[in-house]
């Protein structure tokens, strides 16, 4: 991909594919350079290949890892001398069922990889640029996070946690950064495959705009939350659902 370098720069975990990775097309595409982690080297190296090797650089790692979110760090300042954007993407949900049944010990994790990582790659952004530069965050929750999720509580009560961190971060770094958080409803990954693979046509059916969400409308949003147009924004959770939400109306 080839660009004209607009100068900045953002760190994008959860990219090597998915909503990750439709959020590091977006920026490149519009000059930004990106370091983009993931679990798998070999996915990564494929994204990058895909990106652009003059714009963007990898680092593999588990996403609580408080030594990876370290090394993504250093790395991105390594190449390019700044880290403008936090993108947190990186989630888990490896159960399914009810809140009752549900075990302690995976609840932890999901909220370790989906809520604490996404704490430390603040902190460790914060520290290495962005306190004295400015710049912007954005948090990947989910319409998860904002209503009742039968059957993924777990991931729902983690992506809630994520909407209050926007909130605190967003009230701390003010004036210099500002922080945001996304909420999507079912889009078209490998992740989210359980919830609408084999019916794709019927789960579709169940939004006023006809489609379940792809990877590029989260990039164009996540596009709008970390450019100048969105200056005057901070705080926010931006629900996007393909409208799904207009349907818990009285008919």
């Amino acid at each position: 991909m080839t660009v004209q370098h607009s100068g900045k720069v953002a760190l994008i975990t959860g990219a090597s594919r998915g909503i990750g990775y439709g959020i590091a097309e977006a920026l490149v595409a519009r000059g930004d350079r990106v370091c983009i982690t993931g679990r798998g080297e070999d996915a990564l190296k494929e994204a990058v290949e895909k990106l652009g090797a003059d714009n963007a650089v990898a680092v593999a790692g588990k996403a609580h890892d408080e030594a990876h979110q370290a090394a993504a760090v250093e790395r991105a300042m390594e190449a390019f001398g700044r880290v403008d954007f936090l993108i947190n993407n990186a989630g888990t949900n490896p159960v399914f069922g009810p809140m009752a049944e549900l075990d302690l010990g995976v609840a932890r994790k999901v909220y370790e990889t989906n809520v604490i990582s996404a704490l430390g790659f603040a902190q460790q952004t914060w520290k290495a640029w962005q306190k004295d530069n400015g710049g912007a965050i954005v948090n990947i929750a989910s319409v998860a996070g904002v209503s009742a999720s039968p059957f993924i509580g777990a991931y729902g009560m983690s992506k809630a946690a994520m909407v209050n961190l926007t909130l605190q971060l967003a009230h701390e770094f003010a004036p210099v950064v500002r922080v945001n958080a996304i909420a999507p409803a079912v889009v078209k990954t490998k992740f989210a495959e359980a919830l609408y693979e084999g019916r794709e046509a019927e789960a579709a059916a169940a939004y006023p705009l006809g489609r379940l969400g792809v990877p590029q409308d989260i990039g164009g949003a996540a596009a709008f939350l970390t450019s100048a147009q969105s200056d005057w924004i901070t705080g926010q959770t931006l629900v996007i659902d393909g409208g799904i939400f207009l349907n818990a109306g009285v008919a």
